[in-house]
């Protein structure tokens, strides 16, 4: 049970570990790409909220503030490019995020 534990403890960690690998393997996005500054901006963002859950968990104030940055960036993008990047790696062109992670 205690392993089980650990486990589930450890679950976040792995998969932040994960995204970060996944964000480094992408190749570099062209200059002349109009949504590179978003993509970036929100891939960032995202990444800070993985990591304050794997740090504090799910629920914690770290998280949420993370959270409540994620948001603002995909608003900031729509606000700008009437789309956003989202977490399925594509540029999305209908308001459709949650505002929950």
């Amino acid at each position: 049970m205690k392993s089980l534990r650990n486990s589930l403890r450890a679950a976040p960690a792995v998969m932040a570990m994960g995204a970060m690998f996944l964000f480094a393997a992408v190749p570099q996005m062209r200059a002349d790409d109009d949504h590179r500054e978003c993509r970036e901006h929100i891939a960032k963002a995202q990444a800070q909220v993985d990591k304050e859950i794997a740090r504090h968990g799910e629920h914690s104030p770290e998280a949420d503030r993370a959270r409540a940055k994620l948001n603002a960036e995909r608003e900031s993008c729509w606000n700008r490019e009437h789309g956003y990047w989202g977490a399925d790696n594509r540029w999305h062109t209908e308001r459709d995020w949650e505002d929950h992670h």
